[in-house]
């Protein structure tokens, strides 16, 4: 999502055709109050059929976990590194010499054109690209290692609406151009992050089966030859558009991020989110393509395996339940992720639990109290409350409720300290 700095990077441990769809991808984020240890997290993803993974941050646990785990793995280092990236050949050169020998892409940037970035990254991620890729060249990994760079998918638009008017930004045109013919000169991907959901979130007058796989979208959009009955489909062939027209109409596409959220927000429930990316499963099992590159169907990374129940929710409150799973690998609904697990995820294996306690108001505390409302916002500021939002699973709690809950995931959130119970007293 946007809010997160990262360079990134694809380790392998095998070498395999980096264009043709082979497994299920996943991103794996670990800002969570107890995040899972890393060997639950991986484990779980190897029951669910997830053998492709994208991570954050370079966790060490995490990266051990994975090493012989047979799953590839897509590890983050923070964007703030990329003015340095930019600034110095020498810099890029002994980055690759430390991490490198054993990736299969380096990803420069984590949709560094956000326009709510202010173009803080505007001007250093085509350099530090051409660093990468020059300190790849001179470590011998040239033809094994390929840069790409993950985006946004606002990054492009469409004045007339339709995927055939697709072009990129006019504030980032001639940027966006000279980074693809360098990844097309190159042989490396366009990594691109799609958002139905956000479509939804940002339009109350956006068609809501749109938003979907399964068809039921009365007034498909027909654009020339083309027909499309979902947003995915249009948004993938609104790049591919831009692609062609810039001169580009065979650079491979990786989607890097891609899923929905199951409570912040009116459209984020466990019923829509099953709803959608059992859709985008089944699309991906049947194929073919877009209508505008059906022969060829890009890897996909879901967004993602687990809730984040320490994610900014600057973006939305519905940011830190991306999940498939909850934060504690619990299942959230039923999906059917691959041949001998329909409708049957695998729960994570192994989690070890707090005590079975809870921290609710007294029934003789006053609401009325002029100390309660700074109460709940210090324990709504240091643990989730997203779900007590409007339109969100426990909108419906009364006052008194509604302490309980604030309180309570606050004393869970501090490990069931006693002081944080006391604080609610």
């Amino acid at each position: 999502m946007g809010f997160n700095y990262f360079l990134i990077i694809l380790l392998f441990s095998t070498i395999t055709d980096p264009f043709s769809v082979d497994g299920l991808g996943c991103n794996w984020g670990l800002q969570a109050a107890h995040p899972l240890q890393p060997e639950i997290v991986v484990q779980l993803m190897k029951d669910n059929g997830f053998d492709k993974v994208k991570l954050f941050e370079a966790d060490p646990g995490a990266m051990r976990a994975l090493g012989r785990s047979g799953i590839q793995v897509m590890v983050g280092i923070p964007n703030d590194m990329l003015a340095g990236l930019a600034s110095s050949v020498h810099a890029a050169e002994d980055w690759v010499q430390q991490n490198v020998s054993n990736y299969l892409y380096v990803a420069v940037g984590n949709e560094p054109f956000l326009k709510t970035y202010n173009d803080r990254f505007t001007n250093v991620t085509f350099p530090a690209l051409q660093n990468i890729q020059a300190a790849l060249i001179k470590a011998g990994l040239g033809r094994d290692v390929k840069p790409t760079v993950p985006l946004n998918a606002d990054v492009y638009q469409s004045i007339s609406g339709l995927p055939s008017g697709g072009d990129f930004r006019p504030d980032i045109h001639s940027l966006m151009t000279s980074i693809i013919k360098f990844l097309n000169d190159n042989g490396a991907p366009l990594t691109i992050n799609i958002y139905p959901f956000l479509s939804l979130h940002a339009d109350p007058n956006f068609p809501f089966d749109f938003a979907f796989f399964d068809g039921r979208a009365t007034s498909p959009l027909v654009d020339g030859q083309y027909t499309y009955s979902n947003v995915f489909d249009a948004n993938y062939d609104t790049l591919i558009s831009a692609l062609e027209k810039n001169g580009f109409p065979n650079v491979p596409v990786i989607v890097g991020e891609v899923g929905w959220p199951t409570d912040g927000d009116p459209n984020a429930s466990r019923q829509l989110a099953r709803r959608f990316n059992q859709g985008l499963l089944d699309r991906i099992a049947r194929g073919p393509g877009s209508p505008k590159r059906p022969d060829r169907l890009p890897d996909v990374y879901f967004f993602s395996l687990l809730d984040e129940d320490a994610k900014s929710v600057e973006p939305g409150r519905f940011e830190r339940h991306w999940g498939i799973f909850y934060f504690d690998g619990a299942i959230k609904y039923g999906l059917d992720v691959g041949p001998g697990r329909r409708g049957n995820l695998t729960a994570a294996k192994g989690v070890r639990y707090l005590e079975r306690q809870w921290c609710v108001m007294r029934a003789e505390a006053d609401l009325g109290d002029p100390g309660l409302g700074p109460a709940l916002g210090m324990a709504c500021t240091y643990a989730d409350c997203t779900s007590l939002g409007a339109g969100s699973s426990c909108a419906g709690l009364d006052g008194r409720g509604n302490a309980s809950y604030a309180f309570n995931v606050y004393y869970q959130t501090m490990s069931q300290q006693r002081g944080a119970c006391e604080r609610s007293s």
